[in-house]
C-alpha cells in the first residue's frame, strides 16, 4: 500500500477518480520543464485549447464574409450572444429566457440595480457583507448616492460573526429581518470571494421578500465551482463573469439573470438599440420595445470575439456536468484540507467552512506565523511552480479547478508547504 501522504498515493487518487482530469484540453502555463501546478482559477481560468479555434472561426467569417457574416449560417453574429443561451442556463440552474451573456460584471450590477433598486424615503437601504470585493461596494454607494441617500446610513454591511470572516445564516437572517422596514435590496455573493464561503441562496432570497425586499447575487466566484438553481431560487437578478472558473479569457463578456417573473414586467431600465425585441429591431423605430427576458437589459451589440472563448469554455461543461464536477471538486479540496490537517496545521489555518455547502474549489489559508510569513510562504510557492494567489491583508487562496487540477497538484502544494516550513522558514 503506497504511503498516504506521498506522490505515488496522489497519482493513484488520480488514476483511479472517476472524473479523469481535462487538463489536456487546456494550455496549463510551464514552470521550468513541468506544468504550474496552478490553483488560481478563481481570479483566471485557464485557456481552453478549443477556444483558439473558435476565434479563428470568427476572424474567418469576417474576412470571408464582411458584414454579411452578420446574417449568414449557424454561427452568425445577429443571433451569435443566443449560441451561450442554452448552455449557459444549464449551468447556473435557470432557464434560457432568464439568462444573457453580456458587457462586464460591475456594467450588469449597475443595470440591474437601476431596475431593481428603487429606494424610497422608507426604504433606501442596500445590505451587503462587510468586506465585499470592492466594485460591488463601489456600485452600491454610487448608487445609493445617485438617488440622493447617503451611503454612511443607507449602506448596510453585515459584519462576519464567525471565526476567520465566516457568516452564520442566523446572522444574515437576523440582520435582514432587523433591517427589514428599511431595506430596499440584498446584494449578496454566491460564493464570499476573500474566504470562500459558499451560501444557501434560496434562503437568502426567501428572507428578503418576506421583508419586501429585492434580492440579488454577485456570482463572480459561484458560477463554474458551486451548482446553482437561480430560477427555484428566486432571487430577482443575478451577475457573474466568466473569466474565472468559466476560463474564457481576460476581461471576457460577463452573465446576467432575470427571473421569468420580470421578463415582462415593464420595469424601469436603461434601454439600448439591443436589447430591442430582434423581430423589429432593424425598423429602427423610435420606441423602445424590450426583448423578452434577459436580453431586453442588452445595450449595444455584443463583442463577437470576445464571447467566442466562452462557447469553447461552455462545451467542456456541457461535456462534464457540474454534478460531476462539484463532486471531483470535493474531492480534491477533501484531500487539500486532509493534508493540511494531517501534515501542515501547525503551519496553515484553513478559513473556508469545512461544511460542504459551505465551500466550493477555494480554501482560503492563513500562514500561523501572520502577514510576514504569509507573504514568503507565498513567494516560495510561486518560486516552486505552485500558483496561488494574495488577497490582503493575509490570505493565500488555493483553488484546485476540478476541469484541470489533479491530486498531484494538490500534493505538489502541500509538498512545498512542507519544505518551506521544514527550513525553518
Amino acid at each position: 500500500m503506497t504511503d498516504p501522504y506521498s506522490l505515488d498515493h496522489a497519482r493513484a487518487l488520480d488514476a483511479a477518480d472517476p472524473l479523469p482530469t481535462l487538463r489536456a484540453e487546456f494550455h496549463v502555463p510551464m514552470h521550468g520543464d513541468a506544468e504550474q501546478a496552478y490553483f488560481v482559477g478563481n481570479s483566471l481560468g485557464l485557456q481552453p485549447r478549443g477556444a483558439r479555434a473558435q476565434v479563428e472561426d470568427v476572424l474567418d467569417k469576417w474576412s470571408m464574409e464582411a458584414v454579411e457574416g452578420h446574417f449568414r449560417g449557424h454561427s452568425q453574429w445577429l443571433s451569435y450572444h443566443g449560441l451561450m443561451r442554452e448552455p449557459l442556463a444549464r449551468l447556473v440552474g435557470a432557464k434560457p429566457v432568464e439568462v444573457v451573456a453580456m458587457n462586464s460584471l460591475t456594467a450588469n450590477l449597475h443595470l440591474m440595480m437601476v431596475s431593481f433598486y428603487r429606494p424610497t424615503a422608507e426604504r433606501p437601504a442596500i445590505l451587503i457583507e462587510a468586506g465585499a470585493f470592492p466594485s460591488d461596494r463601489y456600485a452600491v454607494a454610487s448608487q445609493i448616492a445617485f438617488h440622493g441617500f447617503d451611503p454612511d446610513t443607507d449602506l448596510i454591511e453585515l459584519e462576519p460573526d464567525q471565526p476567520g470572516g465566516v457568516f452564520s445564516m442566523p446572522a444574515i437572517a437576523d440582520a435582514i429581518e432587523r433591517h427589514g422596514p428599511r431595506l430596499a435590496l440584498v446584494l449578496w455573493p454566491g460564493v464570499q470571494y476573500r474566504t470562500g464561503q459558499a451560501f444557501d441562496l434560496g434562503e437568502i432570497t426567501r428572507l428578503a421578500h418576506a421583508q419586501g425586499a429585492r434580492c440579488g447575487l454577485d456570482l463572480a466566484h459561484a458560477v463554474g465551482n458551486v451548482e446553482l438553481s437561480l430560477h427555484d431560487d428566486g432571487a430577482d437578478f443575478a451577475v457573474w463573469c466568466h473569466y474565472k472558473y468559466l476560463n474564457s479569457g481576460p476581461g471576457a463578456v460577463a452573465g446576467c439573470f432575470v427571473h421569468e417573473r420580470h421578463a415582462r414586467a415593464g420595469l424601469p431600465r436603461f434601454a439600448g438599440w439591443w436589447g430591442h425585441e430582434q423581430e423589429s429591431r432593424f425598423r429602427m423605430g423610435p420606441e423602445f420595445v424590450p426583448s423578452e427576458g434577459a436580453d431586453g437589459w442588452q445595450l449595444s451589440n455584443p463583442p463577437i470575439l470576445g464571447l467566442a472563448p466562452l462557447r469553447a469554455s461552455l462545451d467542456l461543461f456541457d461535456r462534464v456536468g457540474m454534478p460531476a464536477l462539484r463532486e471531483k471538486s470535493q474531492r480534491l479540496t477533501g484531500y487539500l484540507q486532509c493534508l493540511i490537517d494531517d501534515r501542515l496545521a501547525d503551519t496553515l489555518e484553513v478559513l473556508t467552512p469545512r461544511d460542504l455547502p459551505q465551500r466550493g474549489c477555494q480554501l482560503s489559508i492563513r500562514v500561523r506565523g501572520g502577514r510576514e510569513q504569509g507573504r514568503a510562504l507565498f513567494d516560495h510557492l510561486a518560486a516552486e511552480g505552485v500558483l496561488g494567489d494574495w488577497r490582503e491583508p493575509d490570505v493565500i487562496r488555493i483553488s484546485p479547478a476540478p476541469l484541470y487540477n489533479t491530486f498531484e497538484d494538490v500534493f505538489r502544494f502541500a509538498r512545498s508547504v512542507a519544505a518551506w516550513r521544514d527550513a525553518g522558514a
